[in-house]
């Protein structure tokens, strides 16, 4: 309580001092003491024009087929290097304020969306939004709507924090690859929501089996686990773990999708 009385002593004799920047220092002062940090997002090209029901965005570099059948709806966002960590962030949840104290115009005051990062937003490398090390939110219509206003489907300053994923139901695991190539897609994480490392187990292998991330959420291991039934096991970035014990049948087949009974928190 005392350092944001503290800040408060500083921040009202900034603004007696500097008088015209008022506005500029009100934005500085809520992003430091709140600990959000600053941001920018853009409209994702794909919703521009009427505002209607929208397709779910699929594929990208996360790799998700659905975003709806993952369980991230339709408030998602593709996000800057800074923020992708090369596929680590896919499903990781985010706070997203418009900064009104910076665009009063087209920010909507103290609207706040959450969205989930499905995408990845690559450079232009000639001074673009999503290049580094700039924090950059290409977001859906619908998330951006619920932030700013109708007609700047553009650049809007943005302030945002990491937030706990609430999910409905238990983590989604789909198979993908062929005979001993085991391809896996996690979504629908609950808790940080971003996967740091996987394991698989086969009912007769009786041993966890690290995987590897191929690419966005897709983990892949090299174990013929056919006719098998299949345990998993998740840690997240923020260092929780979780164990899902014959979450898939021993009838299982390349290009299913399982929901577990466990979920973190």
């Amino acid at each position: 309580m005392c350092l944001v009385d503290e800040k408060m002593l500083q921040f009202t004799f900034l603004l007696i001092f500097f008088g015209d920047f008022s506005l500029l220092l009100v934005w500085f002062w809520r992003g430091l003491v709140m600990g959000w940090p600053m941001g920018g997002s853009t409209l994702m090209p794909l919703f521009m024009g009427p505002i209607k029901a929208p397709p779910p965005l699929v594929r990208g570099a996360c790799g998700y087929d659905n975003t709806v059948h993952a369980g991230f709806g339709v408030n998602t966002a593709a996000v800057s290097g800074a923020l992708f960590r090369q596929g680590e962030a896919c499903g990781a949840c985010y706070l997203v304020m418009c900064n009104y104290w910076l665009d009063p115009k087209w920010c909507l005051h103290r609207a706040t969306v959450t969205i989930t990062a499905t995408n990845f937003c690559p450079p232009n490398n000639n001074g673009g939004w999503c290049d580094p090390p700039r924090q950059h939110f290409d977001m859906s219509m619908p998330a951006f709507l619920r932030m700013a206003r109708q007609g700047n489907e553009g650049i809007v300053p943005v302030l945002y924090k990491r937030i706990s994923c609430k999910r409905r139901g238990g983590v989604h695991f789909t198979l993908k690859g062929q005979s001993n190539f085991n391809m896996v897609m996690i979504s629908n994480v609950g808790g940080s929501g971003d996967v740091r490392a996987a394991w698989i187990r086969g009912s007769r292998t009786g041993t966890w089996v690290a995987m590897h991330r191929n690419w966005g959420a897709n983990w892949q291991s090299s174990v013929d686990l056919r006719s098998q039934n299949l345990s998993f096991k998740l840690t997240l970035v923020d260092g929780k773990t979780l164990e899902f014990y014959n979450v898939v049948p021993s009838t299982w087949s390349f290009g299913q999708t399982f929901a577990s009974e466990n979920q973190f928190t």
